[in-house]
């Protein structure tokens, strides 16, 4: 996955933003409803990695399986965060899936219409 390709896929989904709190050279991605990050990447960071939230019985079993390419969250909650390095080794597929997880995981819920009485 490309840095073009990255960014492209987190502003794809439902009420996704970048922004840059720590300086131009990392992208942080939010949900604008609740202000909730759900991705970082030094877009030109070598390697190229990204930091996503994940379930934590899932991101042992993905550590055990990449684990010179999924590692504990970078300067993150090590329980609730993994790094993964985009050089090809996570089969993209399987990136695309963990970053709509990672948003899935905070994005604001939808307030239910009122019923009716």
């Amino acid at each position: 996955m490309t840095p073009d390709a990255l960014v492209d896929l987190c502003l794809s989904l439902p009420q996704a933003i970048e922004t840059f709190p720590f300086g131009e050279e990392t992208s942080v991605f939010k949900t604008s409803g609740n202000n909730k990050i759900f991705a970082l990447s030094a877009l030109a960071g070598d390697p190229f990695t990204v930091s996503l939230k994940c379930d934590p019985e899932e991101s042992r079993a993905l550590r055990e399986e990449f684990p010179a390419l999924i590692t504990p969250g970078y300067h993150l909650n090590k329980k609730h965060w993994i790094t993964v390095v985009l050089d090809g080794g996570v089969p993209h597929e399987l990136v695309e899936q963990l970053v709509r997880d990672s948003h899935a995981l905070v994005r604001p819920t939808v307030p239910r219409a009122p019923r009716e009485k």
